[in-house]
């Protein structure tokens, strides 16, 4: 099966950045989808962005766009997600996802069926 495992996380001033990072093992990820959310305390777990592995084309929602960054090293088996501006709004658990074919790529969570453990991001004031 295959296994995504996220590192990076941690405490960051707001105005700063962080760069998460999801290593994929195991069975090989026939999956062009590699997607990252987060969960605040009490909140749903949320899609902020995704990339198609194949094209290396990613797609984000309005509230990261143009402050997140997702991209991808296929050498590394690894997809990163560079946040920068951080606010204490951006403090929450993040995940990276994939899916099983042939469910398509976007940042609902029911279109995933493959998780990491998530890393935790808070940003102070």
């Amino acid at each position: 099966q295959v296994r995504l495992v996220e590192s990076g996380g941690g405490s960051v001033q707001a105005g700063g950045s962080l760069r998460l990072s999801c290593v994929t093992s195991g069975t090989p990820n026939t999956s062009p989808c590699m997607a990252w959310f987060r969960q605040a305390p009490g909140a749903e777990r949320e899609g902020i962005g995704y990339i198609r592995t194949t094209t290396r084309r990613s797609t984000y929602v309005n509230s990261v766009k143009g402050r997140f960054t997702i991209s991808q090293d296929n050498a590394k088996k690894t997809v990163y997600l560079e946040m920068t501006n951080l606010t204490p709004e951006d403090t929450a658990m993040y995940f990276c996802a994939t899916n099983t074919p042939p469910l398509g790529c976007g940042t609902h969570r029911s279109q995933y069926d493959i998780w990491g453990q998530g890393t935790q991001v808070t940003v102070f004031s």
